[in-house]
């Protein structure tokens, strides 16, 4: 999901999904470019909810929407084990839209979920994820996005 969100850089404005259709983790799924409108919608639905993650208004992008529209299935083994996939008729976007839904299923389940988040920098939003002991990181790295934010911060208040 991390390099999904990522495939837009927002501050050079250069989008490579067109080179993530290619990733092998997602070429299976055939995956077109008339597809690709549809990907952006989920991708920036997903930013946005990583975004509220990080503490910022609430999404506008309707992310429950587009994961109800692909629904999953329990796949039980033969040890008792279950997890959710994707239902057997699904295709193209709706394949990827529902393995997303599924990620995210299980990560809500053991407490990650949340942990998704978008850098609070206006000219970065890349996805990250929190690994601070406290979960509070606001920034996708301190030596980049969270120095200039401390840098504009000490300029302001020199003024």
């Amino acid at each position: 999901m991390q390099d999904f969100v990522n495939t837009l850089d927002v501050e050079s404005g250069a989008d490579d999904l067109e080179s993530f259709l290619t990733d092998d983790r997602v070429s299976a799924l055939s995956l077109r470019k008339r597809d690709l409108p549809a990907l952006r919608r989920l991708r920036e639905a997903l930013r946005a909810v990583c975004l509220a993650h990080a503490g910022l208004p609430a999404p506008t992008e309707p992310l429950g929407e587009l994961l109800a529209a692909a629904p999953l299935t329990v796949a039980v083994s033969p040890d008792g084990g279950a997890r959710l996939r994707p239902a057997r008729e699904l295709k193209g976007v709706a394949v990827l839209t529902a393995r997303i839904a599924a990620t995210i299923a299980s990560a809500a389940a053991d407490g990650t979920w949340d942990r998704l988040k978008a850098c609070e920098a206006d000219d970065c939003r890349w996805a990250y994820y929190d690994r601070s002991p406290a979960g509070r990181r606001r920034w996708c790295t301190m030596a980049v996005c969270g120095s200039r934010a401390k840098m504009r911060a000490y300029r302001t208040r020199q003024r």
